[in-house]
C-alpha cells in the first residue's frame, strides 16, 4: 500500500489572488510558491507520488512545466481537504493520503514523515497534524499579527495521547506572559499539513461545514465536530524557520527566512 501526495493550489484565494503563482526570491533564485511546496513534498521520505491537485489551467500549466503531476479537481472544492478527497478518488488504492498545502514552502520534510509513522502507530487516529511547540520569536509574530487585524498562523489545544481539542486563528491557550526569542512557551502552533485515512477522507465531502468550521474557517474543525479524532503530533523546528504565506506581507517574512537558512 502506498503513499499520495496531494499538493492542493487554487487560483481564486480570497486573501490572495494568484497565490500558488507568487514569486518567492531564494539563494536559489527565484520560483513559484507552488514550485516551492513541491520541492518540499519532493524531499519527504516514504511517499510514492506526488501530485499537484488544481482546478485552474494557468497552475496546471505552470506545474506541469517545471515536472510536477497535476490531478484536476472540480471548481466546487470549499478547501484542500475536499480538494485532496477528489485527487484521492481519482487515485484509488492509497494507504495514507498526505495533504501538504501549497502555501507552507518551508515546511521541513520530517513534520511530513512524522505524520505518516504517527498515524500508521495510531489505529484509532482518522487524520494526523502536526503541532510546533512557538518559542517566543514565533509567539510573539502571532501575536503582531492578530494585533494588526491580519489572520497569521493557527494554534492547537491538544489532550491525552494528542487527540485534538481544538485548533483557532486565535492565539490559544491564553498566556499573558512575555517570552524571549528562544524561550519554549505553552503555545503550539499547528501547521497546515494532514495525513488521512482514505475512509475518513472519502467521507468528509459529505459532511456539512459545522458552525465552528464555519467560524474559523478550518477546515480540520469538521473531523472534530463530526467526532473523528484528530491525532497531534508534536514535531521539532531542529533550528528550521517555519511560516506560512497567508497573506501579501508574508513574502517578505518567508524570502527573510530563506536567506537567513541560506
Amino acid at each position: 500500500m502506498s503513499v499520495l501526495l496531494a499538493l492542493p493550489a487554487r487560483f481564486d484565494s480570497s486573501r490572495y489572488p494568484g497565490k500558488p503563482l507568487a514569486v518567492l526570491k531564494g539563494p536559489d533564485g527565484e520560483k513559484s510558491l507552488i514550485r516551492r511546496s513541491w520541492e518540499a513534498a519532493m524531499a519527504v521520505r516514504g511517499v510514492d507520488r506526488v501530485v499537484v491537485a488544481t482546478d485552474d489551467g494557468r497552475i496546471r500549466d505552470h506545474a506541469e512545466g517545471f515536472g510536477a503531476e497535476v490531478v484536476m479537481t472540480s471548481s466546487t472544492c470549499r478547501n484542500g481537504t475536499e480538494r485532496c478527497a477528489e485527487a484521492a478518488a481519482a487515485l484509488p488504492g492509497q494507504e495514507i493520503v498526505v495533504n501538504l498545502q501549497g502555501d507552507a514552502p518551508l515546511t521541513p520534510p520530517w513534520f511530513v514523515e512524522a505524520l505518516i509513522a504517527g498515524l500508521r502507530a495510531d489505529p484509532g487516529a482518522d487524520i494526523a497534524t502536526p503541532v510546533l511547540r512557538c518559542d517566543g520569536r514565533m509567539l510573539a509574530s502571532l501575536r503582531a499579527d492578530r494585533r494588526a487585524g491580519r489572520v497569521g498562523g493557527t494554534t492547537a489545544v491538544f489532550g491525552a495521547g494528542g487527540r485534538g481539542l481544538y485548533f483557532s486563528k486565535e492565539v490559544i491557550p491564553f498566556t499573558g506572559q512575555d517570552h524571549g526569542p528562544a524561550e519554549p512557551t505553552p503555545v503550539f502552533h499547528h501547521v497546515g499539513v494532514y495525513a488521512y485515512r482514505p475512509a475518513a477522507l472519502a467521507a468528509y465531502p459529505g459532511w456539512p461545514v459545522g458552525p465552528l468550521e464555519t467560524l474559523e474557517g478550518l477546515e480540520q474543525l469538521r473531523f472534530l465536530e463530526n467526532g473523528r479524532q484528530v491525532l497531534c503530533v508534536g514535531v521539532e523546528a531542529r533550528g528550521r524557520q517555519f511560516w506560512e504565506l497567508n497573506n501579501p506581507s508574508d513574502v517578505a517574512v518567508i524570502e527573510a527566512m530563506m536567506a537567513e537558512m541560506g
